[in-house]
């Protein structure tokens, strides 16, 4: 059987600040899996599901756009 994925997504233009997460590590829902920052202010990105990181696609200092993959979970 093959696990299913998820993607956490961007949600406007931002800079990273931090990845609070690395690949293999365990997210439940709620979860804070990186810090972006817009127009001055901090938004964190929540995890929608529970999961295993499979991927991380992002780092500090990348600028990235609404819609741009920053974690892959595995489920």
């Amino acid at each position: 059987m093959r696990a299913s994925t998820s993607q956490i997504a961007a949600e406007m233009v931002a800079s990273v600040l931090t990845v609070a997460v690395g690949t293999g590590d365990r997210v439940e829902v709620g979860d804070t899996v990186c810090l972006l920052e817009s127009m001055k202010m901090e938004i964190p990105v929540l995890a929608e599901r529970a999961g295993t990181v499979s991927e991380v696609k992002v780092v500090p200092g990348d600028v990235v756009s609404e819609g741009d993959v920053l974690v892959v979970l595995a489920h």
